[in-house]
């Protein structure tokens, strides 16, 4: 008497005969469950598992790798929508540029803020809890009442963030980037709040120089052919002393700075497990930094001591 053939079936299914076998869980699978692989196939749990054991892959600074500069399209988009603004509602100037302290008289005007002011003067800007201002500021630009640099102000600010911020997103990656450009606008912002409280300012130069200074360290980090990097840095400088006397250098100063000290956490943090909450760690550090020295440079003000 023949021995009784064993039929084998579907480990998922176990009403569907089955001859084939997984190639990494040697488990039976029936067609349905067949996913093919590099050699045979495999059963739909294992290409689970290998998709989570596959590493993803990352910049050389840590970010996810990116094929569109999404951020910087939506950057550019931001600054246009707020221009158009000004355009149709020149007010928002007015509200929301950075200012650090000033004063609104009974008559609408607007005047140079003191500690101690006459009755029926409302002081207004950030000295006033207008903290909004230190990032608004940096979307609005001159209008075109200001002349022709009025235009130029924008049109010159957003090609100048087209050619570096594609550059800049495509190595950090979309969270990264978008965090040094905001630090870096915050941090031009506060210069001008410490230095120059009086002066309304706007513009996205702050947060443009924060990306060259990024722009630069990157080079450094990655052993880039400095001859051409120095050379826009040096243009770069040569618009930060030009930009004294028709914009704010101070904003233009402390989007460098800041940009520079975020890139260089993003650059030589170590690359292992540590990366990432080193470089979270700097960049909370530094808003940390930067809203206390807002902070206290508002009570100064308020305490009649600037």
């Amino acid at each position: 008497m023949e021995p009784e053939s064993t039929v084998t079936t579907c480990y998922r299914h176990p009403k569907v005969e089955s001859h084939v076998r997984c190639t990494r869980c040697d488990r039976y699978i029936c067609p349905d469950c067949m996913r093919e692989a590099a050699v045979g196939h495999q059963c739909p749990e294992c290409v689970k598992e290998g998709v989570r054991s596959v590493r993803e892959a990352r910049t050389a600074f840590g970010g996810r790798i990116s094929t569109a500069p999404v951020v910087t399209y939506v950057l550019i988009a931001l600054n246009v929508l707020a221009y158009v603004g000004e355009l149709v509602r020149p007010a928002i100037v007015d509200r929301f540029e950075m200012l650090g302290a000033g004063l609104t008289g009974p008559d609408g005007l607007h005047y140079v803020w003191q500690a101690v002011y006459p009755s029926g003067f409302q002081a207004e800007g950030v000295v006033d809890g207008e903290w909004y201002r230190l990032l608004t500021g940096a979307f609005l630009h001159l209008p075109p009442t200001e002349g022709t640099f009025g235009v130029l102000h924008i049109v010159m600010n957003m090609v100048s963030l087209w050619n570096i911020g594609r550059v800049v997103e495509a190595q950090l990656g979309r969270v990264r980037y978008v965090t040094l450009y905001l630090l870096s606008a915050l941090g031009g912002s506060v210069l001008v709040l410490l230095i120059a409280p009086e002066t309304p300012t706007l513009g996205a130069s702050g947060a443009i120089f924060g990306l060259g200074a990024a722009y630069y360290v990157m080079a450094r980090r990655l052993g880039a052919d400095m001859q051409s990097v120095n050379r826009f840095m040096a243009g770069l400088l040569l618009w930060l002393l030009i930009s004294a006397g028709l914009t704010s250098w101070q904003g233009h100063l402390g989007g460098l700075l800041v940009g520079g000290a975020v890139t260089l956490a993003y650059a030589y943090a170590p690359r292992d497990r540590r990366r990432t909450p080193i470089q979270a760690a700097v960049c909370v550090g530094l808003l940390v930094l930067l809203v206390a020295s807002a902070a206290g440079k508002v009570i100064e003000l308020k305490n009649g001591m600037a």
